[in-house]
């Protein structure tokens, strides 16, 4: 068949290329521990729950949680299981999320500084694995095989469903060419040439924890999303900002993909 022909994983790559696209140190993430954790519990209906409604427990005792951030998945499933470790390569999340521990009772909890591309020969292997909002990843082709590797019964993923995280009228402004990230479709495709036919689910939300109320706030929102900004592009967007109304820059939605599977019976190598 034509689609076998392409190789979605290179594709991935390319377009995670164009998008300047760059891990951010685990210092950035340090930095929002705290603000996460705040921001982690959502209202009925929000991301999380939804999330949790989709994740089948039959048969687990065990979860891993890779990118767990502040502990918001782990801690949640915390009291359902015999154990839950947290993953993440932010030492500050992982601080945060042994806190959160302790402060819910939760002594059933393991916390792990690790990245996606380094070893995982010695962590456990779990019952449920789970990528929650972490899978904008260097490698997709590796970074799923690790995760099903991690896993006994069944995977679950959550990836991107739009390509940017602000309005690509933002990046106009500033004079840069819009650039878009890769969504959930090369993840799918990635899955099924790795021999792994995942089920495909919506979870919808609201565009959560961008706070545009002020031009200062704004300003490191969009740093934060398109890295270092020029004094023209300062001033460009000052311009843009002062005619618009704060609460709608921002998408008012941030949907993500579910794709999930029963773990794969055969090696996948990364």
């Amino acid at each position: 068949m034509l689609i076998d022909s392409i190789d979605f994983a290179a594709l991935y790559k390319q377009q995670l290329q164009l998008a300047h696209r760059s891990e951010k140190a685990p210092g950035h993430w340090d930095a929002r521990a705290e603000k996460m954790a705040a921001n982690c519990i959502s209202p009925a209906g929000g991301y999380l729950q939804q999330l949790l409604q989709k994740i089948n427990l039959r048969g687990a005792e065990t979860l891993f949680d890779m990118g767990c951030g502040p502990g918001t998945v782990a801690l949640a499933l915390a009291d359902r299981l015999s154990h839950v470790y947290g993953v993440d390569y932010s030492q500050g999340m992982l601080d945060v999320s042994a806190r959160r521990a302790g402060e819910a009772g939760a002594a059933n909890t393991t916390w792990i500084k690790r990245a996606w591309e380094e070893p995982w020969d010695d962590l456990p292997v779990c019952d449920i694995a789970v990528a929650s909002r972490s899978t904008l990843v260097a490698d997709m082709y590796q970074a799923m095989s690790k995760l099903n590797r991690q896993a006994r019964l069944r995977v679950y993923t959550t990836h991107l469903v739009n390509p940017t995280f602000m309005s690509p009228v933002i990046q106009r402004v500033m004079d840069r060419e819009v650039v878009e990230l890769p969504t959930y479709i090369y993840a799918l495709n990635v899955l099924y040439q790795m021999g792994i036919h995942a089920r495909v689910e919506f979870i919808r939300g609201h565009n959560q924890g961008l706070d545009n109320s002020t031009f200062e706030r704004f300003l490191d929102n969009v740093a934060w999303t398109h890295g270092a900004l020029t004094e023209d592009e300062r001033l460009r967007l000052y311009d843009w900002y002062q005619r618009q109304d704060a609460d709608a820059i921002a998408s008012p939605s941030r949907d993500w993909a579910l794709l999930y599977w029963d773990k794969a019976p055969w090696g996948v190598e990364g």
